[in-house]
């Protein structure tokens, strides 16, 4: 009987999935030419987690694809660029098995250099653009990069990697000047090769995603497919993409959420628009020029959106959207509201992890009841918050972040893995469950504070201290103290005109946590330091403490 209900159960969630699939424009009726051709596609290209970028080439071959600062392409233009570069790449030996390092802010080189290496089979080593030269020359002869595209404002970084790895063939993603002595620019690879293309994939790419490095170095995460149709359709369930509608990213797409976005939009034949650097109004006249419907961003992107003067708001309309996807990073729970308020119910916050995929996603009903709370989790993922002996621990309760799903990870570039308990990933960050099923992050298991015996988590104090009127945001951490082991220092950035007293603030802190929740030391900062995915770089404040 037990194998009846799991035929029953599997048949089910396959019924589910082809539902929401259709639902989101994914499947949908075509000429049965098309199907055949997209057949012969992914025979050609393999799966991987750019393929719809070749079958939106023959459901929809005249629609525009993707905008940047270069202008627009269609998708049969874009897809016959990625062959010209794939071939390109090929003849520069970067087949299956070689590794291709991508150091380009959002526009169509990272795309094209992404799509060309998994169709012919090399991995795609994404790095951050806010790496430092040392950063990146480690990064690289770890992962035994021998092809390097990038930006040509990185090329002062690029000096230490090339003594490391001799014969290091570079190229150039986006070029701004002409300078003669400038590496071959991608374009140039393009334009000798358009109308080429790459025979079918031997082995299949992977695209490397690097962990946030926030307080060390980055480590590699290889993903290949990410978990097919059935974590697409978790995904559609929970927010609201509707194939062909614009999307603008504005998320990096070095990085994983960015990526994915990026992704996805090409799975269900999305229009992408992309701005090398991200500016609060420039991104919604995107969205207004576009009539995007989805926007894709970290969190702190929506606070430099809503935090914009009154001047510089008054002409955004933000109306056609529909949902504004955000993941990467804690949002503060003012600027949540005050986005719903102005551009209606459309911010979906989701827990993500390079290693894991999608997690949660809190819908706008859960922001409006917690606007702090990372979701429940999307449909055929576990997840668990549980003690250091493994053992569940009741709502309300902090413990460690464990989470089952058909989205892990393959494993470090290093050879090491995550620790897991069964089948759970034991996934590095710390949460709460609410009596509803909503999950709470409060950081990472290396960022609480013990100090005096006692444990602290930076984020209940960071949240209490951002209650404050005067204070915009701030970011908490532990230093070492010789008396109480560790004590608690606050960085805080003042709304503008305000100058908080840091008695007063300390006193606020006092009247709503224990005394020894209340932070010793406080610097008044005009910006926490962030990394270009938006997290808060630890390592710089500790640098900044007198």
């Amino acid at each position: 009987m037990s194998r009846v209900h799991a035929v029953l159960a599997s048949l089910r969630r396959g019924l589910w999935i082809f539902a929401v699939l259709v639902r989101s424009g994914m499947i949908a009726p075509m000429r049965p030419d098309k199907y055949l051709r997209q057949g012969l596609v992914m025979r050609r290209h393999g799966v991987n987690p750019l393929s719809g970028l070749g079958l939106s080439a023959v459901r929809s071959p005249n629609r525009r694809a993707l905008v940047d600062e270069l202008g627009e392409l269609t998708w049969r233009e874009l897809d016959r660029r990625v062959d010209a570069l794939a071939v390109a790449l090929a003849a520069e030996g970067a087949g299956p098995g070689a590794a291709v390092a991508i150091m380009c802010r959002n526009h169509r080189g990272l795309v094209e250099t992404l799509a060309a290496c998994s169709r012919v089979g090399a991995d795609a080593l994404l790095l951050n653009t806010g790496f430092s030269a040392v950063q990146l020359a480690d990064v690289m002869a770890r992962e035994g990069a021998g092809v390097i595209v990038y930006d040509e404002e990185f090329g002062a970084l690029i000096g230490p990697t090339r003594e490391r790895l001799p014969g290091l063939r570079e190229f150039l993603g986006w070029q701004d000047t002409s300078a003669a002595d400038a590496p071959v620019a991608i374009e140039s690879l393009i334009s000798a090769r358009l109308g080429q293309r790459p025979g079918p994939v031997v082995a299949a790419g992977r695209v490397v995603l690097l962990t946030s490095g926030t307080t060390g170095t980055p480590k590699g995460a290889r993903r290949s497919a990410d978990g097919g149709a059935g974590a697409l359709a978790a995904m559609f369930d929970r927010i609201p993409w509707r194939s062909g509608e614009t999307v603008v990213v504005a998320a990096p797409a070095f990085h994983a959420f960015g990526f994915g976005q990026v992704a996805i939009a090409f799975t269900i034949a999305c229009p992408v628009v992309l701005r090398r650097r991200f500016d609060p109004a420039a991104t919604m006249r995107l969205v207004d020029e576009h009539r995007a419907t989805g926007l894709a961003v970290v969190p702190v992107m929506i606070e430099r959106i809503v935090d914009l003067p009154e001047s510089e708001r008054s002409g955004l309309d933000g109306r056609s959207l529909r949902f504004v996807t955000a993941s990467g990073s804690r949002m503060r729970p003012d600027a949540v509201m005050t986005f719903m308020d102005r551009y209606g119910e459309v911010i979906y916050n989701s827990y993500n992890a390079t290693e894991a995929g999608l997690i949660t996603t809190a819908v706008p009903a859960d922001l409006r009841a917690a606007p702090d709370t990372a979701g429940r989790p999307v449909a055929g993922t576990e997840i668990r918050i549980i003690d250091d002996g493994g053992a569940d621990v009741p709502p309300g309760e902090i413990g460690r972040i464990a989470v089952a799903s058909g989205v892990l990870f393959e494993g470090y570039t290093s050879g090491d893995t995550k620790q897991f308990l069964d089948r759970y990933m034991i996934s590095g960050d710390l949460g709460r469950l609410d009596a509803a099923g909503r999950l709470y992050v409060v950081g990472r298991d290396d960022d609480m504070i013990v100090s005096g015996g006692e444990n602290v988590y930076p984020s209940e104090v960071e949240r209490t201290l951002t209650g404050h009127p005067d204070v915009r945001e701030c970011a908490v951490i532990g230093v070492d103290d010789e008396q109480f082991g560790q004590r608690l220092a606050a960085f805080v950035v003042p709304v503008d005109g305000a100058v908080p007293d840091p008695d007063g603030l300390r006193e606020y802190v006092r009247t709503q946590l224990a005394s020894f929740k209340v932070p010793r030391d406080l610097l008044m900062l005009e910006e926490l330091p962030r990394n270009a995915s938006g997290k808060i770089v630890v390592r710089e404040l500790e640098a900044s403490l007198p």
